[in-house]
């Protein structure tokens, strides 16, 4: 089999924990496997790095933090080939320029246009295995660039999908995915598969396991991952394309992120294209937009509630402040004290009368809804803060996901 395994920035956190993988690798590749292996930095060193750029000036030229910041998983591939070789087992790193993982020019966000694999499949064909930072690539024009935060998970699935591979395995500090948040939700159970459809909601939604543009690539190429932990042997979580048996349960996971502010521009006239104009304003500005409402039209006027990730949203406000005075509306507000906890599942498509069910666990919790959106295969709902672990627990009992649920119903 060939096999890619990404190691994250815990699981190769110091020398101990490198020799630890190292030896998992060894097995491995004693089972005739060919491996080929990518790694983040060590935990907090791409923090480091970019603290010290801006020590120097608030605003760095990107093309030198990208030359800056791939340092981190350099030190550790080769770090990790040390050691795989000083256990005789034969290895050879290749940086992002070597492997050639092309990328546009996009400096600190790029994004990848192709891998040419001929020197890694060398590589492998020598017996070697191969180590291969994450998160960095290579424009045309020779120059270092990075894929942002979480491209580590990116460069493994895309290096899976260019060499073919029978899976790709993603090492973390968790077992798997899990039906919530295990620290929210103490009833959370690891799911044994997840679709690519599923992992995609509960990733844009919050859940942090697994990169959103790993999973995209991986649906897009149909790659499998298999989500495991470093520090344990379980089975860990496959993700991987649709089956019929996933659509037994109503929702497979609930999700939770207090990561959002809620932005309000009231009376807003209502007419063709003022939503336009608020919207693209936005875009221009790169700010992403999630939930959005619109309330009902009431003399000629209406009110434009929509969500933006925390990071943004003084951004979004002071801009839409400046839009309102443009378009005629007569104010702006910022609630920063919300949350947004979401249900996910295939079963969706099929159940009747889980949207009804989800507000109705809410309601009987005296918790209020103050903005909804759905997707075919989800359903989020905006609350206050401080309701939002307590809207997780509620849900996930609710929809038998709690641990022992599925047992009993078998």
């Amino acid at each position: 089999m060939l096999i890619v395994q990404k190691y994250g920035g815990t699981s190769v956190a110091d020398l101990e924990r490198i020799a630890s993988i190292a030896k998992r690798i060894i097995r491995y590749r004693e089972e005739d496997n060919d491996l080929v292996i990518v790694v983040s930095a060590m935990a907090g060193e791409t923090d480091r790095l970019l603290n010290l750029a801006h020590s120097i000036c608030k605003f760095p030229d990107e093309r030198e933090l990208d030359v800056l910041v791939s340092t981190g998983e350099q030190v550790v591939s080769a770090l990790l080939a040390i050691t795989l070789k000083n256990m005789l087992c034969d290895a050879m790193s290749l940086l992002g320029h070597q492997a050639r993982i092309i990328t546009d020019s996009s400096h600190t966000k790029a994004r990848i246009s192709r891998i040419e694999q001929d020197l890694i499949v060398s590589a492998l064909n020598k017996g070697k295995v191969v180590v291969v930072p994450g998160f960095q690539g290579v424009d045309e024009k020779g120059n270092i660039t990075t894929l942002g935060r979480g491209g580590s998970d990116t460069s493994a699935v895309a290096l899976a999908a260019a060499l073919n591979a029978d899976v790709c395995e993603i090492y973390t500090d968790v077992d798997g995915v899990y039906t919530a948040d295990p620290n929210i939700c103490e009833k959370a159970r690891r799911l044994d598969r997840i679709s690519f459809e599923e992992m995609l909601e509960m990733a844009s939604l919050g859940a942090k396991v697994l990169q959103i543009r790993s999973v995209e690539f991986a649906k897009r190429y149909n790659v499998p991952i298999l989500v495991k932990s470093s520090f344990t042997d379980g089975e860990g979580t496959l993700v991987c394309k649709e089956v019929a048996d996933m659509e037994r349960m109503e929702v497979t996971g609930v999700t939770y992120n207090k990561n959002e502010s809620k932005i309000t521009v009231s009376k807003v006239p209502d007419k063709p294209g003022i939503a336009s104009h608020i919207f693209t304003a936005l875009s221009d500005a790169q700010i992403v937009v999630d939930v959005i409402v619109q309330n009902v039209s009431r003399e000629n006027f209406t009110d434009i509630t929509f969500t933006v990730a925390n990071a943004d949203g003084k951004k979004a406000y002071k801009l839409m402040e400046e839009v309102a005075g443009k378009v005629g509306a007569e104010k702006v507000a910022i609630d920063e004290n919300i949350a947004k906890v979401s249900i996910v599942g295939l079963g969706m498509r099929s159940h009747a009368g889980v949207a009804s069910k989800m507000f109705s666990v809410l309601a009987k919790e005296g918790i209020n809804i103050e903005a909804i959106t759905t997707s075919e295969i989800k359903i989020s709902c905006v609350v206050e803060k401080k309701y939002g672990e307590l809207a997780v627990r509620a849900l996930h009992t609710a929809f038998g996901l709690d641990t022992g649920a599925v047992e009993e119903e078998k």
